[in-house]
């Protein structure tokens, strides 16, 4: 008796799940924001593209050898500063060399959380970034998107998951 109670049920809640809008009964969904314009000073967006009031910039780069490996011959040396973050949950953002004409040569993260404290407030660092022709860089641009927190997929984790990822990551090749 009790299956079949269950059983006349069972339709109820599917309609009721159909009229709520859900598709699951958790309504899982990914979406991907936009990439925002890459600069040398830009303004750290959330995956909605609100301003974290954080500004980014790079202060400055040169091709040098890295004092480590020197025999490897010149990689990109940038120092860059973040403006209103902070140490401990502070963002990251995407650090692209690219050549005159904004085409990706190589990218990576830097996090305001790596960086060191300054008597402004600031947080400053530096990093680098090896590509296959120094000789092509002309700049190196920060993407104003903020990585630091990526939330789990759907397919991750269809009850927690979902909502807006960060942009999808900048490939070699790819113009800015």
């Amino acid at each position: 008796m009790f299956p079949a109670r269950v059983l006349a049920d069972a339709p109820l809640a599917l309609v009721i799940l159909a009229l709520s809008g859900c598709s699951s009964p958790w309504g899982c969904t990914d979406t991907t924001a936009e990439r925002g314009e890459a600069g040398v000073r830009v303004q750290v967006v959330d995956t909605s593209g609100q301003p974290l009031g954080v500004t980014a910039r790079v202060v400055d780069w040169r091709l040098e050898p890295h004092p480590q490996v020197p025999s490897e011959g010149d990689r990109v040396h940038f120092h860059y500063r973040f403006d209103g973050a902070d140490k401990i949950s502070g963002p990251g953002v995407d650090a692209c060399a690219v050549d005159k004409k904004r085409v990706v040569l190589r990218c990576q993260t830097v996090y305001s959380s790596d960086a060191w404290p300054e008597r402004d407030g600031a947080l400053t660092g530096d990093d680098w970034l090896t590509v296959d022709h120094p000789e092509q860089v002309a700049g190196v641009l920060l993407i104003p998107n903020d990585q630091s927190y990526d939330r789990r997929t759907c397919e991750q984790d269809i009850k927690d998951g979902g909502g807006t990822h960060p942009p999808e990551p900048v490939f070699m090749g790819d113009q800015l």
